[in-house]
């Protein structure tokens, strides 16, 4: 299989994650346009199973080192297994809950608060499962990321007019708080079940990125029937949702969704490969850098702050700034 051997290939990948992290909520705003997300997300998980067992069949079988994807799969202890589907359960709930906040808040009010709580306790979680790296410039980089967040939050806040779009952000923000907080929890569950201390040789009955990747993705789906159905009849917004709505959905429609589901899924497998080699606390901070990435794309692309007065603006820039000296710190930290 694949595997990445220096700390600038392993910081460089972590970056692809925080691309990807930041970036497939942007399928969702696609799709949003005559699409429930409830119903986006039955696609979103689909692309990301078949992207996981494309990346076994592929860079998970290449190369001398470490188990092929296949044999890495049958050999697998049921511990191990067990860690990573709980992971993939835990990251699910939380997913539904960001989904359904990104439709209330918007991409640059969602993202920011609710991955940047689960880049906080994450790495906190993290670093005391597998500490690595500088704890100073570690957690300092994260404390900028934090003030980030509060600057991003005021901003929304000032943004806000009309009592129902107030409702709304405020039901959004709540949402994006309880994501957060489970979001923080899924990273640590995977990596119980893989061994990160040696790709190349893996202990017996332990997994490799691929594997755990796709084992994960099976977790997920496994669960929206129990999540995703409980949303689609009881729906945060609007009315409740049929499984027949699905099915009258476009081609071009579902694959947004599924390619939404790739981008994270693409996102994910080469934080897991990087955690080898920088360690499970930085590679799961840089890749939550993915809050900076989502605002850049709701504030820039789709103008969610478009005629926003001055203080705002300020506030949005020092949010960018905030983040950029963050992740370079956590960069730092793991040399």
């Amino acid at each position: 299989m694949f595997i990445v051997n220096n700390y600038f290939l392993a910081v460089v990948f972590c970056f692809v994650t925080m691309l990807c992290w930041g970036s497939w909520g942007n399928t969702q705003k696609l799709a949003s346009k005559s699409w429930r997300y409830e119903l986006f997300y039955w696609d979103y998980v689909i692309g990301m199973v078949l992207f996981a067992a494309l990346l076994g069949f592929t860079m998970g079988s290449i190369g001398d080192e470490g188990r092929p994807f296949v044999a890495d799969l049958s050999q697998a202890a049921g511990e191990s297994i067990g860690w990573v589907l709980l992971g993939g359960v835990i990251f699910n709930a939380s997913n539904i809950l960001l989904s359904a906040s990104v439709s209330l808040a918007g991409l640059s009010v969602a993202f920011p608060l609710g991955v940047g709580i689960a880049l906080v306790l994450g790495v906190i979680v993290n670093y005391l499962g597998a500490p690595s790296g500088n704890p100073v410039m570690l957690f300092l980089g994260v404390a900028l990321i934090v003030i980030a967040i509060i600057c991003n939050g005021i901003a929304s806040g000032k943004q806000q007019s009309g009592a129902e779009a107030a409702v709304n952000n405020r039901k959004g923000l709540a949402l994006a708080v309880v994501a957060g907080v489970l979001m923080s929890l899924f990273y640590r569950f995977v990596v119980k079940g893989m061994d990160i201390n040696n790709f190349e040789a893996p202990a017996a009955g332990m997994l490799t990125p691929y594997s755990a990747i796709f084992i994960f993705s099976l977790g997920v789906l496994v669960s929206n029937f129990v999540f995703n159905t409980l949303v689609m009849r009881y729906p945060f917004v609007g009315e409740k949702v049929s499984y027949s709505e699905y099915f009258k959905g476009s081609f071009g429609t579902h694959l947004t969704g599924c390619l939404g589901g790739a981008i994270w899924c693409l996102g994910t497998a080469f934080s897991y490969i990087a955690s080898g080699e920088a360690g499970p606390a930085v590679s799961y901070a840089l890749g939550q850098g993915a809050p900076m990435i989502a605002a850049i794309w709701g504030v820039f692309i789709w103008r969610e702050f478009k005629g926003a007065s001055k203080s705002v603006n300020w506030l949005l820039a020092l949010m960018f700034l905030l983040f950029i000296g963050g992740l370079a710190l956590i960069v730092a930290a793991g040399n």
